[in-house]
Order: structure tokens, then C-alpha cells, then sequence
């Protein structure tokens, strides 16, 4: 890949620098900027050779939970590799494509992240420069302009590159690519500068199952003058690939089997990347040179803020699974390196966003627009980490307390992984942190719970991959033999006769039958398949809404039903999925029955949901943009970007404001537009997802027709292929029940509508009421009796539960919520208080019994280990030298309540000790720290469990 590195912090330009990537020729090539190096690749495509210009795509995946990131330019391709394009997107008709995109490779397959900083050249975040072809040119065509470029454009000398090709594969039944052999000898590529290398080098997949070919591979020997040939592929820092062209000519079949693509297909990718800080004083060192590690903290600084700033403006934060894992750990790593290593002050990670922004703004606009935030984000992370450091740090020095675990004992695993998973400790910084303490980790046991972790992350990522899908080659012959794309024109074809939803009847031809392998004519009776009709009424999942529900029943046989499990649009056809409860052939006529109050249900909340972006936005400001959503029938979901949780203010506003709206009635208009006509109309909201052209407008109460970049007038407009009301009116009520922050900057709404709704506003009435009557019996007269008191408190905790968990309206929640935090405090104080009153009259007791012992063990009458801990310390206070425990004996189940005290000079018996060695005595456990401890254990004969807690005392304090 080529390799580039930024000149500085400060702003100065990014150059390919010939002292810190090794010239290309024997003297230094004039310094080239990124833009130019940028600008010279996408015009060499573009202007010589007839490529278009396509923009990058957010690193978040669109629609692929296979990858965490985008890590490779194809990524946004893979729907036209694998034939599933929408017909009537521009995608779909995509020949010759160039384009740079970002690529952050941190987690997952692609895993760069623990080495960057080590070396020059890994990187989490980069530029991949790419040029595609789709069934038009191939081999020749797409080598030719690879060399051409690299020599003639950029002037690498010719003789510093070396070419690998595959060199076939005979238990694949694969042969040696020689048309890319001779192609490259052709051109003019020395013998004994072309290799052949074997599948794990030179043949690209893109899984386990799909497209995939050969490849070609160029490499650049830094040091020139010399054979470097036996470098190629050998992990040589001296020789590297910069560039690799894949053609895909096959496909590999579920059975591992490999058959050729109807037509082929070219990927190449170049790496626009290896950028890095060089604020002094930095001085390149890696290695054992860079003992004190200050120029490994520099690349990864300088690396770890580009990709922070690009994931967070393309709306993936650091959070707590998934991606936002990934880039926990990324912000997590720049701290400590901050942090540890370049002694920076708090805040010194977020002041380098704005010379990111300057840098790649002008390609990546979007980081201009967020920048603000993503200081924020990263600033508030950073704050957090630090404190979760200091909480890390108090962990592992109490766990060292317990035990010696020097001299051969190792520090617990479990412990380990919890600095890890619940504070997001590097697993590197704990073994550093213990090294400092002259402490191994167990590392067998921690590498298990690292296993056992990626294992049930690995199955909750593979998810369910039981839809029949039809594949590549599959989508081929359809269209090979003339199957035209699926017309589900009827799905949108439904009105209102007297307020009432019909929606048309559907009668279809059965065209296709795929039985998960390939296609047939003909499934039996029990066969799970994939049924392709010539028309349908039926909505496959997409723009987030469900699935329709229903069946189908084939004439001559309308007794027998069809259940439709899943509705799955691919390359333009509408899969029905069905387990054919009878045979089922192509060319037989079903009649289609729509589920209508399913369909309905997703109908008013797909409305709903628009209602409610436009709410928000109205509320909150232009700062909000959806970061997605789904819309089922029983609720509805809204992601979006904003600064901070909504107040109880901002909630009812929303409220009203979307109520409004449905009062109204308002007409719900739809219509297809051009894609570029319907860019332009004023206030449109879009999300990131590839549309089709004509595409359709969806538009609240103004009609689509007088919708343009002049209209003043504000309403709810989207791209939407989804199904929509003909009027709000029939949504009669919409309610948001949650509303949370996913990660910093990112909130996710529930909402239900119609009668979920009033059911959930009659539940907060109900509730509201319980806590005025609560309250008003907590603020009257005080309790007279501890039991009074305590089941108050508790009569608090349960209503706390039942507002946090009934679905009520949310800015009632947090009104609720912040009042019963007052009564617990207010009813806890009250039960403190008491608590300490009757533990004070128990001490008195005792004192009165046993006088100011130096060893106090005893029992008394409670049920509350809170009394036993306060009597305890009431007892210690009275008599500070004294070595104090009590036991409270549960007659009723025979369960031991213990607490103790110890002096402050007590170094002969700690009070974790004590109670340890009581409890287990008795069966259970307990602990502490040195001077107090509780615990609890059972026992049938509570004299000769004192007998023996008294013992023990007495022995270690003679001792």
C-alpha cells in the first residue's frame, strides 16, 4: 500500500515524505502533498479513463452485520458483486467506478490496532484508493493502467517493483493465472521481477461463500540496487505491497465448490495512508530504540485521533459492544499514551481534532460539521477513562491486600478481565500495572475468558443466517433468461372507503423456486425455498420497517396455506420465503393474503416515526440527524445525534408537538421523484442508504408536486420506500416510553402509538397518583417504629421499580423518577436514624454486661446486619482498644448475621480475617478491610459459634 505520513500537528501540510518512507529512487523524490497524490489517482480513472466518481461511504456499514467497520473499498460494492443492487438504483448500473475511501481496520478479521505505534506503517484509520470494474474491463485492461500510474504519474522507478500472480492451486482444481503473466511480461515486467505465489497470497475471497478470484500483487523495495525477489511476501519491512488488483471470475458455493461469475469483475486498492505526528520532538525511532516509547506514543496519537474523529462524525461513538467497543478502546489507548508516556494535560486528545478537520475536512466535509461534538465525545470519554483508571487502581491494590501473590501466585484471572470489561482496561495496561507490583496475571485462565468471550461474541454477530437468499449466480441466470425484477407496485396501491384501509386483492405466477442451493422447477411437500413470483402485494424488510405478514394459497388447492416466513428483496426480486406445505412448481398462480392489521400496525408507526424526526427536529434544532430506526408493528424505534438526553421540558415538547400533527389529520402524501429533483427539495431528510432512482417522496400535509428549494414552508419530507398512512389521524395518539443515550451523542427513542398509547398514559396517571399518596405519607408525621419506617422504604424501592419499568410517558418517568429519589432519601435518613438509635440502646446493653473488655464477643437480637454493624461501631467508639464481634442468630432459618471491629493498631488481627475464618466456620463468608468487616453464615448452636470466634481472636492476639 503507499505509504504517506503527516508533517505535524500544527496544520502544515500532509506530505509523502522521502526521508520517513524511504526514497523511491536513489535521490529523494520532490515532496508530493496528499491532495495531490489523491487528486492525481481519482482524475488519472476519471478524466483518461471513463471511470465515475463515487463519494465515500461512512465507515459504519450499510446493512452488512458482518463487518464492525468498512475496511476495504469494496465494502460499499458488495451489493453489485453479489447481484442483490436495486435495479433502479445507481448503483445497479455502475461499470467503471473510482473512489477513496475511509477505512478503519480495528476489531474483527482486520485487526490493526495493537500494532500501531510499534511500526511505521499500521494503521487503524486510512484512506484506500480504489478503481473497480463491473463485467467491463478485466486482466489486461486494469493491469495496463496500474503500471502506467504507478510509473509514469508518480515516477516510481520501474525497477525498484516486483508483481506477484497466483500460481494456481491443483487441489482446488485451480490453474496458474497465465493471461495476468503474460500480461504483466508484456507490459515489460522483467522474469525475474514476476512471482507466483500460491491461494493464501494470491487468490482474494470475499468469505466462506461468494465472489472471489486470483489477484495481483505490486511490491516496492525501499532500498533499490538489488534482488529482492525472495522478500516479496516474506513480512520484510523493505519490501511491501502497495497495490493488489483482484479479479473475480468465481464464485465459491456453499459447498466450498467453485463455479464462474456470468460475468467478471475487477477490485484494486491502494492505500492512501500511514499518517502520523511529527511534533518535536519527534525522531522516527521504533524498536529498541524507542526505549522511552515517546515516538510509538506519537503514531499512535497521531493515528488514534484521525480515527476517532472520522468514526465519530460518521455517528459511530465509543460505546460498550460492537464498533463502539472497538473504538472504546481506540480512545482508550490515546489517553493512556497521552496520558503515561507524553505527561500531556487532560484534553490534549480533543485539541488535536480541529488539525484533523483541517487536513481531511475538504475530502470529508462532514468532519467541518462535527467537529464541536466530536471534542466533546472525546473529551467526556476521556474524562471517564481517567476516573475508571483511579477505580482500577483501588481494585487491584484491594485484591493484592488479600494475599501474597508474589513468589509463584498469580493474580486472579477473573479480576484481570474485569479491570477489562467493566472499565475498559486494556488487558496490557493490568499486566503493566501488576509488573509495577512484581505480580503476574494467571494468563491460562484470562486467555479462557478472553476465548469464552469472543466465542459468545462471534455467535451473537453471526445472528440468524436461516433466510433463503438467492445467490450470485442464482440472480444471474434469472436475469440471463429474461425473469423480470419482482413488480411489488401493489404494496403501495391500498385507500380509505369510509375510514377504512382496503387493500387489494393479488393474484401472481409462481417464476422462480429456490430451494437454498440453486434453482428448480419444482419443491415437495416440506421443502424449505425461496418463492420468486411475477407480481406481489407483499413488503419485503427495508428502510427499516418490517416485513409483511401472511400466506399464499395456489389455485385448484386454496384449503392448502402457504405461510410467508420472510420477505427478502434482492437485485430487484421479492423472495417469498415459505416451507411448501405442499408441492409447489414454477408456472402455478397463487392468490396473495396480506396480514392487513399487521401491515396497518407498521403503517401507523412508519408514519408515526416521521412525525417524530420532524418533531424533534423542530424542538431541538437542526443538530439532530437520524442515525437510524426501525419500525415493527407494535412500536417503533428512532435513533438519532444529539448533544445530551432530553430534559422533561424538551419531552413535552415533542409531545405536543407530534400530537398536533395527528390531530390534524393531515394528508400523507407520496410520490416518485428523480433522485436529483428530489435532492433539491428544501428541508428533505435522508439517511445513509443507497436509493433508487426515481425514488420516493414522502411528505406531510404538502403536497409532493409543491415541494421545491423555495418553499418556506416546514414540514415532515423523506426519502421513503416504506408503507405510509393516506392521513395522521388514524396514528390517534403517539407516546415516546424511552428515551436514552446509546453512547455520548447518540439517542435511541421507543415509542408506541393508538391504544399502547393510552394504555401507557393511564398507567402513568395511576402511577403518578401512588406517588403523591406515597409522598404525602412520608412528609406527615414521622414513622414511631423502625418496621414502619423500613417497609416505607421499601414501599419506595417498589414503586422506583414499577415506574422504571411500565410503559409510561417518558418525561413522566424522569418527573417520577426524580421525586421518589427524594422520598428514598428522605425515608432512608429517617431509617438510619432509627437504625442507630436501637443499635446505641443494644451497645448500652452490652457495655452494661461485659464493661470495656479488650476482646468483646458477643450475641444479640436483630434481624438487620446494618443494627449488628452499627452496634458494633457504637461499642468500638466506647471502647477504642477493644477487639469487638457480634453475632445475630436467625432462630427462625439458622442463618448467622456477624460484623466486627478491630483497633487501629491491631496488627496481630485484622478484621477481614476474623470474619473470614468465623463465617467459613459456619459455613458461609464474609468481608471487609483491616479495621472492619461483615458477614453472614448458619449455625444451630450460636453458643459454640461465639465459643469459637472468641478463640480465634484470643489465639492471634497472643501470638
Amino acid at each position: 500500500m503507499f505509504r504517506l505520513v503527516l508533517r505535524g500537528f500544527s496544520g502544515s501540510p500532509l506530505l509523502l515524505s522521502a526521508r520517513s518512507c524511504r526514497s523511491f529512487s536513489g535521490s529523494p523524490p520532490p515532496e508530493m502533498s496528499a491532495d495531490l497524490v489523491r487528486s492525481t489517482f481519482l482524475e488519472f480513472f476519471r478524466d483518461q479513463h471513463g471511470h465515475q466518481l463515487v463519494p465515500s461511504s461512512p465507515v459504519r456499514p450499510r446493512g452488512d452485520p458482518s463487518l464492525l467497520f468498512v475496511n476495504a473499498g469494496m465494502n460499499q460494492f458488495k451489493p453489485v458483486f453479489l447481484g442483490t443492487a436495486d435495479p433502479r438504483s445507481e448503483m445497479s448500473s455502475y461499470q467503471r467506478v473510482v473512489n477513496t475511501q475511509k477505512c478503519v481496520r480495528a476489531g474483527g478479521k482486520h485487526n490493526d490496532l495493537d500494532d500501531v505505534g510499534r511500526d511505521v506503517y499500521h494503521h487503524t484509520f486510512f484512506e484506500m484508493l480504489g478503481n473497480w470494474s463491473f463485467g467491463d474491463y478485466f486482466k489486461e485492461e486494469a493491469c495496463s493502467m496500474a503500471w502506467s500510474l504507478l510509473t509514469m504519474h508518480y515516477g516510481i522507478p520501474a525497477d525498484r517493483l516486483y508483481v506477484s500472480y497466483f500460481a494456481g492451486d491443483a487441489a482446488s482444481g485451480l490453474p496458474a493465472d497465465e493471461e495476468t503473466r503474460l500480461t504483466w511480461l508484456e507490459i515489460g515486467v522483467p522474469p525475474g521481477h514476476l512471482l507466483p505465489f500460491g491461494l493464501k497470497e494470491n487468490f482474494w475471497e470475499m468469505g466462506d461463500s461468494g465472489p472471489c478470484g486470483p489477484c495481483t500483487e505490486i511490491h516496492y523495495d525501499h532500498v533499490g540496487g538489488r534482488d529482492a525477489a525472495a522478500l516479496v511476501n516474506a513480512d520484510s519491512p523493505e519490501v511491501v505491497e502497495i497495490w493488489n488488483l483482484v479479479f473475480m471470475q468465481y464464485n465459491r458455493e456453499v459447498d466450498h465448490s467453485l463455479q464462474q461469475l456470468p460475468r467478471f469483475s475487477v477490485d484494486t486498492g491502494m492505500g492512501l495512508e500511514r499518517l502520523r505526528s511529527k511534533v518535536n520532538p519527534y525522531g522516527g525511532r521504533t524498536g529498541l530504540a524507542d526505549q522511552m516509547k515517546v515516538d510509538t506514543a506519537y503514531r499512535v496519537v497521531a493515528d488514534h485521533v484521525r480515527t476517532l474523529s472520522i468514526c465519530i462524525a460518521d455517528g459511530v461513538h465509543p460505546g460498550m459492544s460492537g464498533a463502539e467497543l472497538v473504538l472504546r478502546r481506540v480512545l482508550r489507548r490515546a489517553v493512556r499514551f497521552c496520558v503515561e508516556v507524553l505527561h500531556a494535560p487532560q484534553g490534549a486528545l480533543a485539541s488535536l481534532v480541529p488539525t484533523v478537520t483541517h487536513i481531511l475536512g475538504d475530502v470529508y466535509p462532514e468532519l467541518h460539521r462535527e467537529a464541536d461534538r466530536i471534542q466533546d465525545v472525546i473529551n467526556e470519554n476521556e474524562a471517564h477513562f481517567l476516573s475508571s483508571l483511579q477505580q482500577g487502581s483501588r481494585l487491584i491494590h484491594r485484591t493484592l491486600l488479600k494475599k501474597d501473590y508474589k513468589h509463584g501466585v498469580f493474580f486472579p484471572a477473573s479480576v484481570a478481565w474485569s479491570l477489562h470489561r467493566d472499565l475498559g482496561f486494556p488487558l496490557d495496561l493490568v499486566d503493566l500495572m501488576l509488573e509495577e507490583r512484581g505480580v503476574q496475571v494467571d494468563r491460562k485462565e484470562l486467555d479462557h475468558l478472553v476465548a469464552e468471550n469472543q466465542k459468545v461474541s462471534s455467535d451473537l454477530q453471526s445472528g440468524d443466517q436461516s433466510q433463503v437468499m438467492l445467490d450470485v449466480l442464482s440472480l444471474a441466470d434469472l436475469q440471463r433468461v429474461g425473469v423480470p425484477p419482482t413488480d411489488d407496485g401493489l404494496k403501495y396501491q391500498y385507500r380509505l372507503d369510509r375510514d377504512r384501509y382496503v387493500f387489494p386483492a393479488c393474484s401472481a405466477t409462481v417464476v422462480a423456486l429456490y430451494d437454498g442451493q440453486t434453482l428448480v422447477s419444482e419443491v415437495p411437500e416440506g421443502q424449505r425455498c425461496g418463492v420468486v413470483l411475477d407480481q406481489t402485494c407483499f413488503y419485503s424488510e427495508q428502510g427499516g420497517q418490517s416485513q409483511d405478514k401472511g400466506y399464499f394459497t395456489r389455485d385448484g388447492s386454496q384449503d392448502v396455506l402457504y405461510p410467508v416466513e420472510a420477505v427478502i428483496l434482492a437485485g430487484g426480486y421479492v423472495v417469498h420465503q415459505v416451507t411448501a406445505a405442499d408441492n409447489l412448481k414454477t408456472g402455478d398462480q397463487v392468490q396473495l393474503h396480506l396480514d392487513q392489521v399487521h401491515r396497518l400496525s407498521c403503517m401507523v408507526n412508519h408514519t408515526a416515526t416521521h412525525i417524530l424526526n420532524f418533531a424533534l427536529r423542530t424542538v431541538l434544532g437542526g443538530c439532530v440527524h437520524q442515525r437510524g430506526s426501525h419500525v415493527s408493528a407494535e412500536r417503533l424505534r428512532f435513533d438519532f445525534s444529539v448533544r445530551s438526553s432530553l430534559d422533561v421540558s424538551q419531552l413535552q415538547q415533542v409531545d405536543r408537538c407530534v400530537n398536533d400533527i395527528i390531530s390534524a389529520n393531515h394528508i400523507v402524501h407520496s410520490q416518485e421523484l428523480p433522485l436529483q429533483e428530489a435532492r433539491r427539495i428544501k428541508g428533505l431528510r435522508t439517511v445513509d442508504e443507497v436509493y433508487p432512482d426515481p425514488v420516493r417522496v414522502v411528505s406531510v400535509s404538502v403536497a409532493v408536486s409543491e415541494l421545491d428549494d423555495e418553499t418556506d414552508r416546514e414540514t415532515s419530507v423523506e426519502l421513503c420506500c416504506g408503507t405510509h398512512l393516506l392521513q395522521t389521524g388514524a396514528i390517534e395518539d403517539l407516546l415516546i416510553v424511552s428515551e436514552r443515550q446509546m453512547v455520548k451523542g447518540i439517542s435511541r427513542i421507543i415509542a408506541v402509538t393508538g391504544r399502547e398509547a393510552k394504555r401507557a398514559r393511564e398507567e402513568g396517571h395511576m402511577l403518578s397518583q401512588d406517588v403523591d399518596s406515597l409522598s404525602a405519607r412520608l412528609t406527615g408525621s414521622a414513622p414511631s417504629s423502625l418496621d414502619a419506617a423500613q417497609h416505607l422504604a421499601k414501599e419506595v424501592g417498589v414503586l422506583s421499580d414499577a415506574v422504571d419499568n411500565t410503559p409510561i410517558p417518558q418525561w413522566q418517568r424522569r418527573d417520577l423518577q426524580s421525586r421518589l429519589r427524594a422520598l428514598q432519601r428522605t425515608s432512608n435518613t429517617t431509617v438510619r436514624k432509627l437504625e442507630t438509635r436501637e443499635a446505641a440502646v443494644k451497645a448500652q446493653a452490652l457495655l452494661e454486661k461485659n464493661g470495656r473488655k479488650n476482646l468483646q464477643v458477643d450475641s444479640v437480637e436483630t434481624d438487620s446486619l446494618s443494627i449488628l454493624m452499627k452496634t458494633v461501631n457504637h461499642l468500638s467508639a466506647a471502647a477504642p482498644d477493644s477487639h469487638v464481634m457480634l453475632l445475630a442468630h436467625q432462630r427462625h432459618s439458622g442463618k448467622v448475621l456477624c460484623a466486627c471491629q478491630v483497633p487501629k493498631d491491631s496488627a496481630a488481627l485484622s478484621a477481614s480475617d476474623w470474619a473470614v475464618a468465623v463465617c467459613r466456620h459456619l459455613g458461609g463468608g464474609a468481608g471487609g478491610s483491616v479495621l472492619v468487616a461483615k458477614g453472614t453464615g448458619s449455625s444451630g448452636d450460636i453458643t459454640e459459634a461465639l465459643r469459637w470466634a472468641e478463640e480465634f481472636a484470643r489465639q492471634e492476639t497472643q501470638r
